[in-house]
């Protein structure tokens, strides 16, 4: 891995370079920096499709817009938000009842009630209004009103963390009583939530503003206004934070730590976030080279991850070889590790017939070990351990071509080639696993894209979602994790540490473990409606 770390030594250097050279040469959308405390400017490396939650915009609950029925805290305990109270199970496990906050108002001066909650729950499980959330409530099959503060969910089987499901943004009936596809809805591009900020006005491409929500039930923020400009590249980023122009951006480790080091002495202090983010290699089965078990086991011992976290994170991330991450300890099978050992990967090739030929590429039966690794190309962090993995591979005789594609472009190609692939959240890893791994799931986007099957595997998820009590579900998320490393379906890189340069003239910080979601969306602002500014 030494060609890896001298990569990041060079990228110090650029870093460097790039700051000198002064905010002149950026081609981003220009903004100025926040006048007063009570306004911030933001950079983001991604700009959102749309912002309807019910097509996965806030889903894990920390959208500025919306409120969930719930959320977390800190220290990833479920709160109330537009619930009054936790939620009560019936004895069964087979429905649960939500009392709702009442006194909350849209921001388009509605009242929020039951109704609210049933239509967008409803729009959920309305096939024909193609919710691409839809999966992430496998177990609901319907919901009523029980009064006009209080509804009840339905399962079709018992679901201990079923109220967990309930973070996603609550949409006003109104804007749902059109029928059709939520593609379609002017939700999207003109947002009515009950959340801390309303959408004051959206450049796409270039920027987007927030309006403080002075009539919000948590009471108003103080910060009144946040503008969050979209510029992808990520020294551009770091130069204008440099430069003053913004007030935080989300950045790779090593640039954060350079960035934060350089402006100290102007207030931007680094802020690095544990997570449940994790990159991984998918092995599409539809692939004769990947659906190889052998090739899928060896891959898993030959990739150098700690290498690639020293090497491309700074040291930001911790190896991952099952989608459980070390954040929750009670999850955690120890046994369930893939050394790093490409030795015995080579015996493992070897003894599957997977035979070096003089170019040093292994071949079987007439089919070289030879497949594609598509990655975003606007990821510097995935492209750099798509190239990592490949020289890993390469190493024992298997040889991976690259590709830095658009989305669209890689989601076309998902059941064929083999992807860098990011998701995981702290909040309830047996399930996103269930989602990633679970035949039943299989090319369902990117929810199982290589359409692994396993029935080890399977029989351990659905026991695990099924659980009674949480020592019955920790014990079946191990026997998952043990069954998935005797036939792993993908080679699991690391989970990444997320990194941010913020200005420090606020209070209110508090640090969390992130999902998958991360930028200005989590960050040090996904409390930011609690902010004070510091006199």
């Amino acid at each position: 891995m030494c060609r890896c770390v001298s990569r990041v030594r060079i990228a110090a250097v650029s870093v460097l370079a790039v700051l000198a050279v002064g905010a002149t040469a950026c081609t981003a959308p220009t903004s100025g920096p926040a006048a007063t405390p009570s306004s911030m400017v933001l950079a983001d490396g991604y700009e959102p499709d749309d912002l309807n939650p019910l097509l996965g915009f806030g889903q894990e609950g920390a959208s500025k817009i919306y409120d969930g029925l719930y959320g977390h805290d800190a220290d990833r305990v479920l709160q109330p938000r537009l619930a009054a109270a936790p939620a009560t199970a019936a004895p069964d496990g087979r429905s649960w009842t939500v009392p709702l906050r009442t006194g909350v108002s849209f921001h388009d001066g509605t009242a929020f009630d039951a109704a609210d909650v049933v239509a967008t729950y409803r729009a959920i499980l309305d096939p024909s209004r193609a919710s691409t959330i839809r999966s992430s409530l496998p177990m609901l099959t319907g919901v009523e009103a029980t009064g006009p503060a209080t509804v009840r969910f339905d399962l079709s089987y018992p679901f201990l963390e079923f109220p967990g499901r309930l973070t996603l943004g609550v949409l006003p009936s109104e804007a749902l009583a059109a029928p059709g596809p939520l593609a379609n809805s002017p939700v999207g591009t003109a947002p009515v939530g009950t959340g801390p900020y309303r959408l004051g006005e959206w450049r796409k491409g270039s920027s987007m503003t927030l309006e403080a929500n002075s009539a919000y039930w948590g009471g108003a923020p103080a910060v009144q206004r946040i503008t969050i400009v979209f510029a992808t590249d990520d020294n551009t980023r770091a130069q204008r934070v440099a430069a003053g122009e913004f007030d935080g951006t989300v950045l790779p480790p090593a640039l954060a730590r350079s960035v934060a080091d350089g402006g100290a002495a102007q207030g931007l202090v680094l802020r690095e976030h544990a997570s449940a983010d994790y990159r991984t290699v998918t092995m599409p089965f539809a692939n004769p080279v990947t659906a190889d078990p052998a090739i899928r086991a060896a891959l898993n011992r030959a990739v150098n991850r700690q290498g690639m976290i020293d090497g491309l994170l700074a040291g930001q991330g911790e190896p991952a070889s099952t989608p459980i991450p070390s954040v929750l300890p009670e999850l955690v099978e120890p046994t369930a590790v893939f050394g790093y050992d490409p030795d015995g990967a080579g015996r493992i090739l070897d003894a599957a017939g997977w035979v070096r030929g003089p170019d040093g590429t292994r071949s079987r039966g007439g089919t070289p070990a030879r497949f594609t690794l598509m990655y975003s190309a606007t990821d510097t962090v995935r492209r750099d351990l798509a190239q990592a993995f490949a020289s890993d591979a390469r190493a024992v005789g298997v040889t991976v071509a690259l590709e830095g594609l658009g989305q669209e472009a890689i989601k076309a190609r998902l059941g064929r080639d083999a992807m860098v692939l990011g998701g995981g959240d702290p909040f309830d890893p047996a399930f996103k696993s269930w989602q990633l791994l679970a035949s039943a799931n299989a090319a369902d986007g990117y929810n199982n894209p290589g359409s692994y099957r396993n029935a080890a595997v399977d029989a351990a998820l659905d026991a695990a979602l099924r659980a009674p009590d949480e020592a019955a579900r920790a014990a079946q998320v191990r026997r998952f994790q043990q069954a998935y490393v005797a036939d792993p379906g993908m080679v699991f890189l690391a989970f990444l540490g997320h990194s941010y340069v913020s200005r420090d003239r606020w209070d209110g910080y508090r640090p969390v473990v992130e999902p998958h979601t991360h930028g200005t969306t989590w960050g040090p602002w996904w409390n930011v409606e609690d902010w004070t500014p510091r006199t």
